[in-house]
């Protein structure tokens, strides 16, 4: 099963975690830079970690240099993603 969603990433912030929303979509913000892909790979090891699944089951397939990205995610249920990222958790 691969689940899409979409997501707004805030880069180089303080702490990455999640962070409520942005124009309706989760907002996450990430400590990493935007720089040489290093947002995009914290951001598939925060996602894989609160999901408790590997990184390998999350993939950026929109939106790689933009604030706004496409994420796939193989392995977990449209129900378990929206609990783990729901904003307040």
């Amino acid at each position: 099963m691969r689940i899409r969603i979409e997501i707004y990433i805030q880069p180089r912030a303080s702490t990455t975690e999640l962070a409520g929303t942005h124009d309706g979509l989760i907002k996450i913000r990430i400590a990493a830079p935007p720089v040489e892909n290093a947002a995009n790979i914290a951001l598939i090891d925060f996602i894989a970690k609160r999901l408790g699944i590997a990184k390998r089951g999350v993939r950026v397939v929109s939106g790689l240099a933009s604030r706004r990205k496409i994420l796939e995610i193989d392995g977990v249920s449209a129900e378990t993603i929206s609990a783990s990222l729901a904003p307040g958790n």
